[in-house]
């Protein structure tokens, strides 16, 4: 079974997650690749007024992904994006419900910030293009249906996986 979710645009919010100068030089397989991609869709979501999070354990970031004026920024302290941060009042209080997730690594910050937003009743998108992992075969074990796909480990069981162009092209004409 594939999770299914249509992209609401307009009720989205694009969460950044890690994207720091170490833990991208030391924890991605595709080097700066999906920092390319991540920063594309955060500039698309800019442009259409949806709200962009930037989370990171320290408020340090990669060159490429220094957050914009009116962006969130948060700090956290654990693995995910959630459990010591304010992410879930920010996102109600803007009314938002739709969450695309763009992150290092898939198998660290993204897997835990989509298992807890979709518990607590978020509808999950992942950027796959625009997450990493230091392993590349456990960031297709969590992005890909095909692979292994009887087990539940996979984000695809509770998120849909979307591609950055498919997500800026959502952004600049309103829907998937």
């Amino acid at each position: 079974m594939q999770f299914s979710s249509e992209l609401v645009v307009d009720r989205a919010a694009v969460v950044a997650l890690d994207f720091t100068d170490y833990i991208i030089g030391g924890y991605t397989f595709d080097g700066e690749s999906s920092v390319d991609n991540a920063s594309r869709v955060w500039a698309a979501a800019r442009d259409a007024n949806a709200m962009v999070v930037h989370v990171t354990p320290d408020g340090q970031y990669h060159d490429k992904a220094s957050p914009a004026e009116g962006d969130v920024e948060l700090r956290k302290s654990r693995i995910g994006a959630f459990s010591t941060t304010g992410l879930d009042v920010a996102l109600r209080s803007a009314d938002k419900d739709h969450l695309l997730i763009t992150g290092v690594a898939t198998s660290g910050t993204v897997l835990s910030t989509a298992r807890w937003a979709f518990d607590l009743g978020y509808k999950v998108h992942i950027v796959r293009d625009g997450c990493s992992d230091p392993d590349e075969a456990v960031h297709r074990l969590l992005t890909e249906p095909s692979e292994h796909s009887e087990s539940w480990v996979g984000l695809w069981r509770i998120a849909s996986i979307l591609d950055s162009d498919s997500v800026v092209k959502a952004f600049q004409t309103g829907s998937i």
